[in-house]
């Protein structure tokens, strides 16, 4: 059992930076693969990046790629996401989840776990 707690969401300007974090509790963070999705009111909840067990690998969604930088800190239990350049678009909750393959998956029915989401706003 993995439980997932993000934080660091908030309102920002466009252009701005957030930083979010997602702490997991337990003893095995470093046997998942992590993952950031979200959603915005009215839409699915889409992929935004994932990071292997081990941070080997990455992968980003097009919409995100050159702006969000994920990374984990195993002795931590965390995984990040941050996210510069900000766009309105990028207003939605921002999830975190815990997939138990090596690598992760792309789509969000892999997961496993999940956190309860921050809010990320973006304002003009």
């Amino acid at each position: 059992q993995v439980q997932l707690v993000e934080s660091g969401g908030g309102l920002v300007q466009a252009g701005g930076s957030l930083r979010l974090s997602c702490a997991a509790s337990g003893r095995t963070f470093s046997s998942y693969a992590m993952g950031w999705f979200r959603q915005a009111p009215g839409k699915e909840r889409e992929f935004v990046a994932r990071i292997s067990r081990s941070s080997s690998r990455t992968y980003y969604a097009d919409s995100v790629k050159g702006r969000f930088t994920i990374s984990r800190d195993n002795a931590k239990n965390t995984v990040y996401l941050q996210m510069s350049s900000l766009k309105l678009e990028d207003t939605a909750v921002y999830y975190c989840a815990a997939d138990q393959e090596a690598y992760g998956s792309l789509s969000p029915i892999d997961y496993d776990y999940w956190g309860q989401g921050t809010q990320v706003t973006v304002s003009s």
